[in-house]
This record gives structure tokens, sequence and C-alpha cells, in this order.
């Protein structure tokens, strides 16, 4: 059997299920090698087959008899084909938007699923936080699934009514060819820095995981670059699609112009092709402007126009873990976000800086088995920025976390500095940081935003942030 005719067979009512792990197939199954970061799916051939597997698709020549084998050049590219096929090709009935980038991907899919909403269009998202399929909403366990998971939740988009999908395109994702069977309409790219050097290695692969969204578009789709950042030009040499940049009070396609921005939210002059519109927000910092116009442009390149589009933006409230305040009667002020990068740190605290009328207090750890190199960045950029900080534990994994802590600290000029704490028990930070807040403070707590676990060891426990402020700030009334 060729791939062609396996490819006709997963379109009928005769499909064998789709599989890439081995330890979920049943009999009659097809079972798709895919050869990932920690193993690699020819290596489980035979117990695909002793599972009773009717078909394997794999990248080598292997004895799978009883079963048919396909010999393909690359399985992911083919999971994700079969992916769309079993499931009646819901993404050729869906107008897909995506965004990547290292920071800022959440806040412009869920500002592009506002936008869309307010205009009576329904919109699907999968994201970081949450799996949006029209008639569902489930917590997110991977910022971009696998394609198995991303058919059937375009699937469901179609059949709960959608006709939009909005998804957050990670690096991983990308290299691993997730998305490689969905045509999009527009992708949008926010900004890269230094993350996830664990799985790349080197920026330069970074970026080129980043671009490969912007080479697959086709000439009747639209790159939405953001202009103020250096990899946007690298993206734009790489792309056959048609290009609007986007930027902050820069020369354009699409600007903005700041007209005011306190604690409590932003306006700003939205324009594109001659035409302006005022937007007012909730949402804080320069770096959520540029978010809200990398949104625009993706609703631009869905036909919308800017006034319904600057609408759709001044409805939209916040996202879960985005600068989320923690709501109490008090005279300072406590937020929780996901900054976990040393950029995104720099942006979130160098936004509440000039808006902060007493200390800004600011608690934060790094990851295990994570990019290690960011951990002192994180360090130099809190003690450029915040008045007060407290390093403590933010999913260790397998590591160690006071050696996690103790390569955080080795970025402090001054480790010693009686404003600069190290707490190991992350609910015992927050505590310390909202017990010794005071009046016109502003505390953020940072990294883990709107997860609700940590991960030691094996073991994954349940840790919200916004509860341990809220039960800290009862202890204290």
């Amino acid at each position: 059997m060729d791939f062609d005719s396996l490819l006709e067979l997963t379109s009928t009512a005769d499909a064998p299920r789709l599989r890439i792990d081995s330890r979920l197939v049943q009999p009659g199954d097809c079972f798709i090698a895919i050869s990932g970061t920690q193993y690699d799916g020819h290596d489980f051939l035979s117990k695909a087959l002793s599972a009773g597997a009717r078909y394997i698709v794999a990248e080598k020549s292997a004895d799978c008899e009883p079963a048919k084998i396909i010999i393909v050049d690359d399985t992911t590219v083919a999971a994700a084909i079969l992916a769309q096929a079993a499931n009646a090709n819901p993404a050729s009935k869906l107008t897909n938007l995506a965004v990547t980038g290292t920071n800022g991907k959440t806040t412009v899919a869920f500002l592009v699923r506002s936008v869309l909403g307010s205009a009576g269009r329904k919109c699907g998202l999968i994201g970081t936080v949450i799996y949006d399929t029209g008639d569902r909403i489930l917590e997110a366990p991977l910022t971009t699934p696998d394609c198995l998971t991303i058919a059937d939740a375009q699937k469901q988009m179609v059949n709960a009514g959608a006709r939009y999908m909005v998804i957050e395109a990670s690096s991983h994702a990308l290299d691993q060819n997730r998305l490689a069977a969905i045509d999009f309409t527009a992708a949008a790219f926010t900004n890269l820095t230094g993350d996830h050097l664990d799985y790349h290695q080197t920026e330069s692969a970074y970026l080129d995981a980043k671009t490969k969204l912007f080479k697959n578009l086709s000439a009747d789709a639209a790159a939405i670059l953001n202009s103020q950042s250096p990899h946007s030009k690298q993206i734009a040499k790489r792309t056959g699609a048609k290009i609007l940049f986007y930027g902050i009070d820069t020369d354009s396609d699409i600007t903005a112009e700041i007209e005011s921005m306190t604690i409590e939210g932003t306006r700003f002059k939205l324009s594109h092709a001659g035409q302006t519109q005022i937007v007012s927000t909730p949402l804080l910092g320069l770096y959520n402007v540029s978010n809200h116009l990398a949104a625009a442009g993706l609703c631009l390149a869905t036909g919308l126009d800017l006034n319904t589009i600057a609408s759709g933006l001044s409805a939209f409230d916040n996202v879960p873990g985005r600068l989320e305040r923690v709501d109490f009667e008090g005279d300072f002020t406590i937020l929780i976000d996901y900054a976990h990068t040393d950029d995104a740190l720099k942006n979130v605290l160098s936004t509440l800086k000039p808006l902060c009328k007493g200390r800004l207090i600011v608690v934060f750890g790094c990851g295990g088995d994570r990019d290690r190199t960011k951990r002192p960045r994180m360090a130099a950029v809190a003690e450029q920025l915040a008045d007060v900080i407290v390093v403590t534990s933010d999913n260790p994994r397998s590591e160690q976390p006071e050696l996690i802590i103790g390569e955080i600290m080795t970025g402090f000029e001054n480790p010693t500095a009686d404003t600069i704490f190290a707490e190991l028990h992350r609910e015992d930070a927050i505590s310390y940081a909202i017990g010794n807040a005071r009046k016109d403070d502003i505390v953020l707590i940072a990294g883990k935003g709107h997860e609700n676990y940590q991960i030691i060891g094996d073991e994954k426990i349940h840790s919200s942030d916004k509860e341990i402020a809220t039960d800290c700030l009862a202890a204290t009334k």
C-alpha cells in the first residue's frame, strides 16, 4: 500500500484510527512512527504490532507482517495530512490564523477572538491557556498540541458553527510540523528573545523554526510582522506572502500612537491605510499595544474594517494570568503575570515602574530542565527595575530548586543587598512580598500566570499564584 491509498482509506467510513503513541494502539489502528525529542516511534513498532496495529507509517523499512507498512519521507508531515483527512478536512472549512513569537502569543490570540466575536464571527482558539472549540473550553496542556488533537479540535469548531480559528504556534510545534496540513490566511510574528535554547540550541535555529510558519504561507496569505523586531526583516525575506508591518510611532502599515497610559489602562490611536480609530484597553504596556497591532493585522487579513477591529479590541477585558489583578480592598496593587523570560520580565517591570507611586516588588523564579542561560539575565533585569526582589521556585521539575535559585542569584551585582531575598517555597515568597507591601506599592508575582500547578520532580502539585495571594490577603485581615 502506498501513502495515497492510505490517505483515501482514511477518508472513508472504514478508516483506521490514527495513533502516534504506541501505548494507545488497539486492533485495526494505524500507527505513525514519529521521531521525537525524547523517543523515536520507530523503536516501538513491535509494541504497536503486538497491540494489533493494521497499518504502520514509517520513514524506514521494517518487517511489520501482517500489518501493511507505508514508507514516507517525513512521518510528521504524513501524520498532519492523515489527521486532517480522518476528520473530514476541517482546516479547509475554517479561516485559519496563527501567531508566533517568544512573547505575546496568548494575548494576541485572545484579542483576535474578541474582535471576531464582537463582529459576530465565531472563532475557535488553541493556545497556552485554553482550547476553545466553540461549544466547550478546556484547559490547555500544551501551547500547540499534536496534529491529531488539532484536527479533532478543528472538527469540533466546525460542528459548533465556528468558521474561524486562531492558534498559537510554538517553535516546538513548527519545528515538528504539527501545523503542516493547515493553510493559513494570515500569520503574525511578535518578537524573538532568549528562550527555548535548551531545545533549539542556537538563536538561529530558534528563528528558523518560527520562520517556517511564514515560508509555508501562500502568495494570497498575509504575514503580519513587528517592524520593531530586528528579526522581522529576516522573516520578510523568506516569505512569499503579502507583508503588513506594524509598529508604535513608526512608519508602518499598521501603527499606534499612545494617548495615555495609567495603572487603569491604555488609550491609543490605531491607524491603517489613512484611517484612524481610538482603542481603549485595560491592558498595560507598550508591548501590549504592540500585541493589539498584531491582532489588528490578523483581523484586517480576514476582511474586517478598522472601526470594527477597534471596537472589538476595546471590548476586550483581560487574559488570565497576564498582568491580572488580584481583587481586594487595599492601598497597594497585586498583579499576576506569566513573564518567565528576561525580555518578558523587562517589558512588564518597565511598564509598571513609571506607574508605581510606591515600591515595585517582584516575585519570580526559573523553571527546571529549561534554558539555564536566562536565569542570571532575569536577575539582572529585576535588579535594574524592581525595588524589592524575592527569588523563589517555579516548576523546578527534576532539578534541585536550591541550585536553580543559586544560578539566578549569580546574575545580581549585589546579591547581599537588603532588598534581595531568596525563599525556596513559592507560597512563602508570595506571602513575604504581600506581607511587606505598603501603601502605593505594586507586587508583581511573575512566571506562572494562569498555571495552577507546580512540577516538583515527577509530581504535579496544585498551586495557583492567584489563590495563594488571595489566601495571604485573608490571613492578614
